[in-house]
């Protein structure tokens, strides 16, 4: 009795594994769902067609209205590099006008594909708004005031009102000065350039502060140049350079490449009258107008050719500079400063020399 038992109990386990196998044969596994692909930034600005460029058209030589109402100007200038590398067209951009407090949050939505307005690279910018490219310009703040006030440095501003843009690092270091220096310096802040200026010609303030560059810029506008003075001292660093939302390293990597282009094809004697199209036997020329090897062209997915497009139609860094900063734009001297070449200088000269330099492109 107790082998039959022993048999029955067995069929009825053996049963019951069967049922079970059945059962789980019967239901479908469930369909994983898929992962949707997420498109590039370079995928989707060429579905759009256009270079979208956060910037400004209030600052003369950075970016401002010419006579015919074109937006123009040394950042400008960048865009349209960028969208001759990606797009080949210079004039495949928007231009989209924020405020200096608006630069921020715009780049950090992913609205824009690159903020260009006057922007200093700082570690707290890098790590929350978004991924800086190397510096396109060395600036410094310093401090404009009016002749007949009768004063000669930035120190004299004890107890001085200072008009500045607010939610700037202009902001920030002009408090820092006035503490270092025990100042009492009063801020008057507003949002936007345009009112900063406002205010100081008014003479809601004694002086205005902001980065040199754009001091001397403004100050060009002004009816009565000669009646202001821009003080020698500069309390600050202000490396500027072109910003790109976090998350698309291929589209930071484009954007630091296109600026290099800029940059070597000065250093190589390169200008958009004189781009080459066939073999120069210089290798590095040759590499970086993609007529022999590579410098990584089809991985960051332009053409081997992009910095022949870019340079005939928008220049090197020193045609993009001349016209905007430099003799043909406001005028800011470039030779033996820090926004010339670092090929500028030689081993017995290097603390002289420039540091405007990129990446090897190779």
């Amino acid at each position: 009795m107790k082998g039959r038992t022993a048999i029955i109990l067995v069929a009825i386990m053996a049963g019951l594994f069967a049922l079970i196998a059945c059962e789980e044969e019967a239901t479908p596994a469930p369909e994983a769902t898929p992962v949707p692909e997420v498109e590039s930034r370079l995928e989707t600005v060429m579905d759009r067609g256009t270079v979208i460029c956060a910037s400004r058209d209030d600052v003369p030589g950075y970016g401002y209205l010419d006579a015919n109402g074109n937006n123009v100007g040394f950042d400008i200038d960048l865009c349209r590099a960028l969208a001759t590398a990606v797009l080949g067209d210079p004039n495949a951009i928007e231009i989209r006008l924020i405020t200096a407090a608006q630069r921020g949050p715009t780049v950090q939505s992913g609205e824009v594909d690159m903020l260009v307005r006057t922007v200093t690279w700082t570690t707290s910018r890098d790590a929350q708004w978004g991924n800086y490219a190397q510096t396109m310009f060395y600036d410094g703040q310093g401090f404009m005031v009016r002749k007949d006030l009768g004063i000669d440095s930035a120190l004299d501003l004890k107890d001085a009102s200072v008009c500045v843009t607010q939610g700037t690092t202009t902001e920030l270091n002009l408090q820092d000065f006035s503490n270092q220096y025990d100042l009492n310096i009063t801020a008057l802040t507003f949002e936007d350039t345009d009112l900063v200026v406002a205010a100081y010609e008014s003479q809601q303030c004694d002086a205005f502060t902001n980065d040199r560059s754009q001091l001397a810029a403004i100050g060009s506008a002004f009816e009565n140049r000669d009646d202001h003075v821009i003080l020698p001292e500069t309390i600050s660093e202000e490396p500027l350079g072109p910003v790109v939302p976090h998350g698309d390293e291929q589209w930071y990597d484009i954007v630091k490449t296109v600026m290099g282009m800029l940059i070597y094809s000065e250093a190589y004697g390169i200008n958009s009258g004189n781009v080459p199209s066939a073999e120069t036997g210089d290798t590095v020329v040759d590499r970086l107008f993609g007529l022999s090897g590579s410098y990584g062209q089809e991985t960051l997915g332009i053409s081997q050719t992009a910095a022949q497009d870019v340079i005939r139609n928008v220049g090197n860094y020193g045609e993009i500079y001349e016209r905007n900063l430099g003799a043909g734009g406001i005028n800011l001297p470039r030779e033996n400063g820090r926004n010339a070449l670092w090929a500028d200088a030689r081993c017995t000269d290097c603390p002289k020399g420039g540091q405007i330099y990129a990446a090897p492109l190779r």
